[in-house]
């Protein structure tokens, strides 16, 4: 793939999780997130996108999120499990996707919020439709998802470069 190959890149932030008397890492999801997750899934799907690479948090929230979420996918992507997701600020999202190989063209990341938010805000210097105010007005709530296009190789990645394609929540469907 070329330098000005198109590219996709869905920000999915972990469903509903429960509060055990558990580390923050091994908080499970809660009847609620088991519920959404399908259905952000359902979200994906009907993006038409197919990702080569699903980008996931060690957490267990991010992770049965994804378990149940890409059930739904017509075609399940590569998937790494990488703890630089926990806890990362946007700068550190952005220098995670650098990383990522130029023959992938579409990847989902699944991680948490602030950051999750924070880098649709960071990479989005465009919006179509109303996708911005809409993720604006509603924050990022859990299993929430933005889509946000770029073109470039995965190295020219930083702020301000993509447009915001879709934001979605469960309570809009």
């Amino acid at each position: 793939m070329s330098a000005d190959t198109p590219r996709r890149i869905a920000l999915l932030r972990h469903a509903k999780a429960d509060w055990p008397d558990v580390s923050d890492h091994d908080r499970p999801l809660a009847e609620r997130g088991r519920q959404d997750a399908p259905a952000v899934g359902l979200k994906l799907a009907e993006t038409g996108i197919t990702f080569d690479l699903a980008l996931c948090s060690t957490a267990v929230r991010t992770r049965e999120t994804w378990k149940l979420a890409v059930q739904e996918l017509p075609a399940r992507p590569r998937t790494v499990y990488e703890d630089r997701l926990y806890e990362a600020s946007p700068g550190e999202l952005i220098a995670l996707l650098n990383e990522t190989p130029d023959e992938v063209a579409d990847v989902v990341l699944i991680g948490h919020n602030p950051a999750m938010h924070a880098l649709a805000d960071t990479l989005s210097g465009r919006a179509e439709g109303d996708t911005l105010t809409r993720m604006t007005r509603t924050g990022f709530p859990t299993a929430a998802l933005a889509v946000v296009s770029f073109t470039g190789s995965w190295k020219s990645l930083e702020p301000g470069v993509g447009t915001l394609l879709d934001y979605w929540t469960p309570k809009e469907h």
